[in-house]
């Protein structure tokens, strides 16, 4: 589920590939990958069938079939006890398939797919990249070509209604992602799986288009979420409406309560079918999940402290460095760590609408950017906790560094004409240096009116930018639930873009405003972000491709680069690690070539605050923090917080 869910969760863009060091992010793990993929047969004497209990496009699986549970778990954690977490904004759906409406947080974890993944949408395992393994189908076979598939799936299976999930399930899934789908999902998909084929009730095939890439194939349709065909005909609802009430999933929680923006709980279910697998020992192992709504990021914080909620993931610096001297952290009932992060930063900052006609000139792209002061801004307002962004795979073996060169440049090379001359003799392209003593850099500022003036934007009497008698003018759309510190730093931001002569306005709006005006890219400018990537697949297209850039959710700059695509293709054809990895740092370069966003900040760990009440493995994997996957609940700890006053 998890392709799918990444294309219906714009606003929960977050990291859902993930490595850091030497060759992770491509799924190597030279040292400690057991080669496990079951067995080759052949087929009428012709045709080689892979038969496996997982999936890697490359054939190497770290877990053999016969493995007890993910090596970062503990199996022995202890089941019950309750997370609740606090988020800002609104909801007023539990349906989040489609564009309409704002969908309630966690409302695709209930369901689940052929092939396993971790809460959410993030990775599991979560100790791996780059391999799946069964859930609902217990093992898969495919033709060596990656023609085809055949998932077979496990009898016992069943929805939270005590229903069988079926290939007929798994079918009517896919079919109705295609006609009541969104647009750049169905489009794409069609183009590459032209037909699937239910065998009998626990076994389908699908087919995949000739002649184009193998990549991301067998991983898309093993990731459509199983949704109940029965529970569809006898209501009648659509995929494309907004709707409270869904259909029962097959996953390890349901829906408990739902109290429309203010709070949904999900519960385990008691006879989830899948609670003895390997795949899940260890997991799932809270009683209840509890989501917290609040109207603004500071009510949400003293929420926190006061014991509304009892988990927080810190994403505001300033909150970090002074807002957790507080009682219950310093007599520690609070606990305040931070744990590492594997994962290569999320690509965000401020987004360029490459569809706006004044944005389109790079040198207007690149005068407003000299804006941004990313010194000041680190130093004065956000403790100097943070380091500076510049590539798509920060800090990963595939980001793009100096000039192109070795595999790369051979790759870059074989594209011709589309690669500008200027990109293969210019290092890749880093952020600007800033004084950190002043907000507005002068030096910047010379700069940044050079490139106006040269794009034929001149300053008139009145200070402000024209051409051809029309005003420079910009729209900064920015959401007002965002925390504070982001809100101060993109003040201040606009206040620089202004003494440059430029119109620009920011526009703060509600969470419902926000994401709605987003769909329709009803801004110039926009805080957002794109995925970062740490191997190929089809994904990359609908997300930095042309072929959905008009109107696509996941591409907010709508880039559409030929250079990029013609990347992205090459990508998806290379046949070995090395090829892939070649064409994606000259994807990272020629990205960041193209400047569709203004990198701003990253934090190489994650922030985390809860009540001491939680555990979790000595070791946290790579690619998940996994609070909500492979966490648990210690009950002594729980009464004695209780005991004490800090919790309720």
């Amino acid at each position: 589920m998890r392709k799918i869910q990444d294309q219906y969760q714009a606003q929960a863009r977050t990291k859902t590939v993930h490595a850091r060091n030497t060759r992770w992010g491509l799924g190597i793990l030279g040292l400690i990958i057991t080669f496990a993929l079951a067995s080759f047969v052949r087929a009428d004497g012709h045709e080689t069938i892979v038969s496996s209990h997982g999936y890697s496009f490359y054939g190497d699986l770290k877990y053999p079939e016969d493995f007890p549970h993910f090596d970062y778990v503990n199996p022995d954690a202890p089941k019950g006890g309750e997370i609740s977490l606090g988020t800002v904004g609104t909801f007023d759906s539990m349906h989040p398939y489609t564009r309409k409406g704002r969908a309630g947080a966690l409302s695709s974890s209930i369901y689940e797919s052929l092939l396993g993944e971790g809460v959410n949408g993030t990775s599991a395992p979560a100790d791996v990249y780059g391999e799946y393994y069964g859930l609902l189908a217990e093992r898969l076979e495919y033709d060596e070509g990656k023609n085809w598939v055949t998932f077979y799936m496990r009898p016992e299976a069943r929805f939270s209604d005590g229903s069988p999930v079926t290939a007929h399930d798994i079918a009517f899934s896919h079919n109705l992602l295609l006609d009541e789908g969104l647009k750049s999902y169905a489009d794409a998909v069609r183009k590459r799986i032209p037909k699937v084929e239910v065998l009998d009730d626990h076994t389908i095939k699908f087919y995949f288009t000739e002649g184009i890439s193998r990549r991301s194939l067998i991983d898309q349709v093993g990731f459509v979420p199983a949704w109940s065909k029965k529970w569809y005909e006898e209501t009648g609802a659509r995929l494309d409406e907004s709707r409270l009430e869904i259909s029962p999933g097959s996953g390890p929680y349901v829906v408990d309560t739902v109290d429309v923006n203010r709070r949904i709980v999900y519960k385990r279910n008691p006879d989830y079918w899948a609670a003895d697998l390997p795949f899940n020992v260890g997991r799932n192992n809270f009683d209840s999940i509890r989501i917290e709504y609040f109207g603004d990021a500071e009510a949400a914080f003293q929420a926190f402290l006061a014991g509304e909620f009892t988990y927080r993931t810190e994403n505001d610096s300033k909150k970090w460095a002074t807002g957790y001297d507080a009682p219950k952290v310093r007599s520690g009932a609070i606990v305040k760590t931070e744990l590492p992060d594997g994962s290569p930063p999320t690509p965000s900052g401020i987004v360029f609408n490459l569809g706006s006609e004044v944005l389109k000139d790079k040198r207007v792209r690149e005068a407003i950017s000299l804006a941004y002061n990313f010194e000041w801004t680190n130093a004065s307002l956000q403790y100097g906790l943070f380091q500076q962004r510049a590539s798509f795979t920060q800090d990963t073996p595939l980001m793009a560094t100096g000039l192109p060169e070795g595999a790369e440049l051979a790759f870059l090379e074989t594209l011709g004409d589309v690669v500008p001359a200027d990109m293969l003799t210019t290092e890749a392209r880093m952020p600007h240096t800033s004084n950190e003593e002043r907000l507005f850099d002068r030096r910047n500022a010379r700069k940044a009116m050079a490139l106006l003036d040269e794009a034929g934007w001149l300053v008139g009497d009145d200070g402000i930018r024209r051409k051809d008698g029309k005003v420079l003018e910009l729209n900064y759309l920015f959401n007002s639930s965002s925390a504070d510190t982001l809100s101060g730093a993109m003040e201040n931001f606009v206040s620089n873009v202004q003494k440059l002569g430029i119109d620009i306005t920011f526009e703060k709006v509600d969470s419902s405003q926000y994401t709605s005006r987003e769909r329709d890219r009803d801004y110039d400018l926009v805080y957002d972000a794109y995925a970062p990537f740490l191997g190929t697949g089809t994904g990359l297209m609908q997300r930095y491709g042309s072929e959905a850039a008009e109107f696509s959710l996941f591409n907010p700059a709508g880039l559409a680069s030929p250079m990029v695509d013609a990347i992205i293709e090459a990508s998806l054809n290379a046949e070995t690690r090395e090829a892939e990895e070649a064409s994606l740092t000259a994807l990272d370069r020629a990205l960041r070539y193209e400047f569709i966003m203004i990198p701003v900040w990253y934090k190489p760990t994650h922030w985390v605050a809860h009540y001491d009440m939680y555990e979790y493995p000595e070791t946290i994997p790579p690619y998940a923090l996994g609070q909500l996957d492979f966490w648990w609940y210690n009950e002594e700890k729980a009464a004695a917080l209780k005991a004490s006053g800090a919790l309720r």
